[in-house]
């Protein structure tokens, strides 16, 4: 079970260029990957967003990769022509307002478009040599961050299954109070009634009506079910958020049924228990993978 928030960064110099990377994460239904490079590096995003969709399953991911040459790789071609052109226009205007040419500087030419041109030969899979080490190690740490919050995660959820077990194991334990509660209640007001001659089938007839709109084997049994497979995706499932969520949902159900068949005051304190643990498993969920 991985988190779905984590870090990793590492900055470094290859082959007299430095190299840094970050990756981090946060929640989200779905994968979500944000790849920031420098523009003449785009032909390698396929690459790097392939890298990152086989160790992760989902999450809002920003992965910045940033590069500087230590060296200059840049090219620079003057453009004398160009160069001639400018400073016979700039010569025109400065004899039109009596500036004397030989205050006209030597930057404000160099300065125009197009005299000084600057090329840069980025050669993408160079660079991809340089990077893709980095960025495997980088990717591994921050792997490694969300396992590390997943385990928090992971002993978290299974403690509130054990409150969810033992909310189960009560009402399963309060089933045949609760149904022997229902027929002396109504075999109290029969004979309120009617005394000693209350009709004894009758009461039973009353009590099985009763237990009929009442009972909740059905629903402590499907609990019980969906308990089992809360636990068993927390333990098994390497990706099991989306899957927590929906069980979840299946039990909240459950829960709820009991809750509004429930004529006690303890059972109705043991189902607002077992409403919040679940609570706290979905919200958990989302957290995770």
């Amino acid at each position: 079970m991985n988190s779905m928030t984590g870090y990793g960064y590492k900055e470094t110099v290859v082959d007299g260029t430095q190299v840094s990377v970050e990756i981090r994460s946060v929640n989200s239904r779905f994968m979500d990957l944000n790849v920031n490079i420098p523009s003449y590096l785009n032909s390698l995003e396929a690459r790097i967003r392939s890298l990152v969709t086989e160790s992760i399953a989902r999450g809002k991911i920003d992965l910045s990769i940033r590069v500087r040459d230590l060296n200059s790789t840049a090219t620079v071609t003057a453009d004398p022509k160009a160069a001639k052109m400018y400073y016979d226009a700039i010569t025109q205007i400065a004899d039109a307002i009596g500036l004397q040419k030989e205050n006209i500087p030597l930057s404000l030419v160099v300065g125009q478009e197009g005299v000084l041109n600057v090329s840069h030969d980025y050669d993408a899979e160079v660079y991809w040599n340089k990077i893709n080490g980095i960025l495997g190690e980088v990717l591994a740490q921050f792997v490694s961050d969300r396992k590390r919050e997943g385990e928090n995660l992971k002993a978290d959820l299974l403690a509130k299954l054990d409150v969810l077990d033992s909310c189960a194991a009560f009402f399963k334990e309060w089933q045949p109070k609760m149904e022997e509660k229902f027929r002396t209640q109504i075999e109290g007001r029969f004979k309120e009634l009617l005394g000693d001659h209350a009709d004894e089938n009758r009461i039973m007839e009353e009590t099985a009506a009763m237990l009929v709109k009442y009972t909740i084997n059905e629903e402590i049994i499907r609990l019980a079910s969906h308990l089992k497979a809360l636990r068993k995706e927390v333990l098994e499932n390497p990706v099991p958020g989306k899957r927590i969520d929906f069980i979840c949902q299946e039990a909240n159900r459950e829960i709820n049924t009991i809750g509004s068949k429930n004529q006690f005051t303890e059972v109705g304190a043991m189902v607002i228990k077992a409403k919040d643990a679940l609570e706290n498993i979905r919200e958990q969920s989302k957290n995770v993978e």
